[in-house]
């Protein structure tokens, strides 16, 4: 059964970091393109991130151009998302979604498209 599982959410101060991790179990997730996305109560998800099945290319949000970084660790099946100079705006849940065989990634991110979505992460930046 494919299965995607965030982590790495929490709470942080205004200005601090967090890595969210996005792994995969049930399937190779190096064959996929990944994106994460976000939603804060009342608003419509929002696509972030999107990272090709081959590292390349990449897709971000002006919304987080500079501050997020994609990457993945293909022996660990996992992406993560570094997120550094956090702001109150960047609460939300995240989530991680896997699309293939080889979607358009900026297509991915702004579409709101994946195959396997998973449960979510929560991120609070407050004080």
């Amino acid at each position: 059964q494919p299965q995607l599982v965030e982590s790495g959410g929490g709470l942080v101060q205004p200005g601090g970091s967090l890595r969210l991790s996005c792994a995969a179990s049930g399937f190779t997730l190096s064959s996929y393109a990944v994106g994460w996305f976000r939603q804060a109560p009342g608003k419509e998800r929002e696509g972030l991130s999107c990272i090709s099945a081959i590292d390349e290319p990449t897709y971000y949000a002006d919304s987080v151009k500079g501050r997020f970084t994609i990457s993945r660790d293909n022996a660990k099946n996992t992406v993560y998302l570094q997120m550094n100079s956090l702001k109150p705006e960047d609460t939300a849940v995240y989530y991680c979604a896997a699309e293939g065989p080889a979607p358009i990634i900026q297509d991915m991110c702004v579409m709101i498209r994946g195959t396997y979505w998973g449960q979510g992460t929560q991120v609070t930046v407050s004080s």
